[in-house]
């Protein structure tokens, strides 16, 4: 008997460690008009809906101001990428509008840098322990879904429409949001892109098709110094946004790792959540029940 036992505690280990391993669903705010949910609470779901709603397996909310500058709460989102994205754990990531250029920013400048893995129990301050000293380059990120992205600009800031004092408001001038990091280096993770299409008339400052906020060049991951005019395949007067990777018509490239998974064909999303999962953001929850496991 005594030949087995080397065996069997090999097995215990191998068992306890594949338990150890957790999927979780991280969703990042984009900017807020009024209140959010609680900084480092990330079972604070205020700002999307009910908590009790289904949006992926373990769902966290990765809660920031929604007015400060991306640089200057970076940091709110490095604490929730480390507590929970380290380790044996790994995550999907959702982001809504300017939670788009928060990630973006975060990964270019802070995904090749050495994280200590962390415990995934927070504090108050949503702050997680080291779980046993080592470190990693980056986080481990499965996808991010992005609905409404934010990280090509919009220009309702451009034009003074939202309150020009705002410090992300100026973050969101498309051709400050473009410069702001190399929107290529998303360290080899895929951006899927979900592009609202319910204009309205307020939206003339926008180009081509939006969602009353956003433009096409920006929800759909769309390269470039400038935003561009692009639309649904139907608007005659206009080069469709495509689908997938490929160049726009007329030539116009998305970003690397950026790839157009929904596109608003039929005009029925607009933007806002409306404190219930709402808009183009209701697209994304379904995916992300579906397959955020």
């Amino acid at each position: 008997m005594r030949p087995t036992r080397p065996f069997c505690a090999l097995c215990l280990f191998l068992a306890s460690g594949v338990a150890a391993a957790t999927n979780y669903t991280l969703w990042i705010n984009g900017r807020a008009g009024g209140a959010v949910g609680a900084a480092g609470n990330y079972d604070d779901f205020s700002y999307w809906g009910p908590s009790s709603t289904p949006a992926g397996v373990n769902k966290k909310a990765v809660n920031w101001d929604g007015r400060s500058s991306i640089a200057s709460q970076s940091g709110k989102v490095r604490d929730a990428l480390d507590c929970f994205c380290t380790g044996p754990n790994w995550c999907y990531v959702v982001t809504y509008s300017a939670g788009d250029l928060m990630l973006g920013y975060t990964l270019a400048n802070y995904g090749g840098s050495a994280r200590l893995k962390k415990n995934a129990s927070p504090n108050a301050a949503g702050v997680c322990g080291n779980s046993d000293g080592s470190s990693q380059t980056g986080w481990n990120i499965r996808w991010v879904r992005v609905a409404a992205g934010a990280a090509g600009g919009s220009e309702l800031s451009d034009a003074g429409s939202w309150t020009t004092s705002e410090p992300l408001v100026q973050d969101l001038k498309t051709s400050t949001a473009r410069a702001m990091y190399n929107h290529n280096t998303t360290r080899n993770i895929w951006f899927y892109m979900y592009a609202g299409a319910r204009g309205t008339l307020y939206s003339g400052l926008l180009p081509g098709q939006d969602d009353e906020v956003i433009a096409y060049h920006s929800s759909g991951g769309v390269a470039g110094s400038a935003g561009r005019s692009l639309c649904n395949p139907r608007d005659w007067f206009c080069n469709d946004l495509t689908l997938g990777t490929a160049a726009n018509q007329g030539g116009s490239t998305k970003w690397s790792y950026h790839s157009v998974v929904f596109r608003d064909d039929s005009e029925d999303y607009n933007h806002y959540i409306n404190g219930n999962w709402g808009g183009i953001m209701g697209v994304v929850r379904s995916a992300v029940v579906n397959t955020a496991l």
